[in-house]
């Protein structure tokens, strides 16, 4: 039995993420349990990764058998406050151009939600907006 291993397609979401936000201009990239302190001139991402519900995709046992797995990425999107929006979408393009329905191996990326701008970013003194991607992976039993 190959059973699925969430931590494989973690860092692969991530890595593409990490990767796109390390170009020019580069953006600081933070994942889920990773300490950080902003400053108020640097935008920066946050990436969450959550694992939802499994289906199967065919009968059978532990053996020649698929299941499916969703989740869902949401990106924090944190720029610069009193300068507009433009830069905050214009960082939301390029996440939603690296994931809107691309697929990699059996890692599925649907249309992405959003840029939605929130009212009241957290931490304050950003223009904060959330991306979100669902995804599913396939796991070959």
């Amino acid at each position: 039995m190959a059973a699925l291993d969430l931590n494989t397609v973690r860092q692969t979401i991530e890595a593409r993420l990490a990767t796109e936000m390390a170009s020019s201009p580069a953006i600081t990239t933070i994942f889920a349990n990773e300490p950080f302190t902003p400053t108020s001139e640097t935008s920066f991402v946050q990436c969450l990764i959550n694992f939802g519900s499994g289906d199967y995709l065919t009968l059978g046992g532990t053996s020649d058998s698929k299941n499916s797995q969703i989740g869902n990425i949401t990106i924090n999107i944190f720029t610069k406050i009193g300068v507009g929006l433009g830069d905050n979408l214009t960082i939301a393009k390029r996440i939603r151009d690296l994931y809107n329905r691309v697929v990699i191996s059996d890692l599925y990326f649907e249309p992405p939600d959003g840029p939605n701008v929130l009212e009241a970013a957290s931490p304050q003194g950003f223009v904060q907006s959330v991306l979100s991607v669902n995804f599913q992976i396939i796991e070959s039993l």
